[in-house]
């Protein structure tokens, strides 16, 4: 169910007209849109090369981003595919994540994760057109983590924000995948392709929580458990079925010891 939405996407035109089929869709927007319109602002003029740099970058999504690794990978320039990826940034395809700093005298993964806005998009790039293919498939855990991005993405965005989203990721190999600077608070998100976790999945949050001290009230673990509950006493299992980004500031989650969030 999950990724049968996942793979619906959230563009208007499938969301209204839910009888469309979601692939031919896709092929004219990536026709339509990707190569023709966004060929025409940068004068691509080898389509082939453009259309294998977008395969690149959805089979790389929720990963950080080496951008020499694909040049070299399509067999264009750094400054072609630098040049390629500003417009699809600008054209709001892709975001490019920064990490997080703070100082704490830890030397951070500095080069930005690359997530599509619609995780439906990086799918279709990548040939995934059946959900249970999709979950099974080594795609899955960075489909749903890029789904869980575009949602706090444009809830920021829908908020008149801008979104103030980061990662966290040392050196040592301590990772979050989200980071959301609420000003008052900051809230990491870890995301995980489990519909049963466990304790020990929350590792780096509570390893992220004893860094960052009273400015983390909660922290959250998006999974496709069927329900929402406390994980530990700090972190929040909470099922991607009733992921309501604006959830996520922590001060509308009870402190008590309830089994379930509001």
């Amino acid at each position: 169910e999950v990724f049968a939405q996942i793979l619906r996407s959230g563009f208007p035109e499938l969301v209204v007209e839910p009888e469309r089929d979601t692939r031919l869709w896709m092929a004219s927007y990536v026709q339509t849109y990707l190569e023709r319109d966004v060929r025409s602002v940068k004068n691509i003029a080898n389509l082939a090369d453009f259309h294998r740099f977008l395969m690149a970058l959805a089979a790389r999504t929720a990963q950080v981003l080496n951008v020499s690794e694909v040049a070299r990978d399509i067999g264009i320039s750094v400054n072609t595919a630098r040049a390629w990826l500003s417009v699809l940034e600008a054209s709001f395809q892709i975001v490019l994540l920064r990490p997080y700093y703070a100082n704490l005298g830890k030397r951070l993964v500095k080069s930005p994760k690359l997530y599509f806005l619609d995780a439906a998009l990086p799918a279709y790039l990548t040939g995934l057109f059946d959900a249970r293919h999709a979950l099974l498939g080594p795609m899955g855990g960075a489909l749903l983590e890029n789904a869980v991005f575009g949602e706090i993405y444009r809830a920021f965005v829908h908020r008149g924000q801008e979104p103030r989203l980061y990662f966290w990721r040392t050196a040592s190999g301590h990772e979050v995948d989200f980071i959301l600077d609420l000003g008052h608070q900051i809230v990491p998100v870890e995301v995980k392709l489990t519909a049963t976790p466990k304790p020990a999945l929350a590792r780096n949050l509570v390893k992220f929580k004893e860094l960052f001290g009273a400015k983390v009230s909660r922290a959250f673990l998006v999974c496709l458990a069927p329900r929402s509950f406390f994980l530990t006493r700090d972190v929040v299992a909470l099922s991607y079925r009733h992921l309501y980004p604006g959830d996520l500031d922590s001060e509308n989650h009870p402190d008590s010891g309830n089994t379930e969030p509001r």
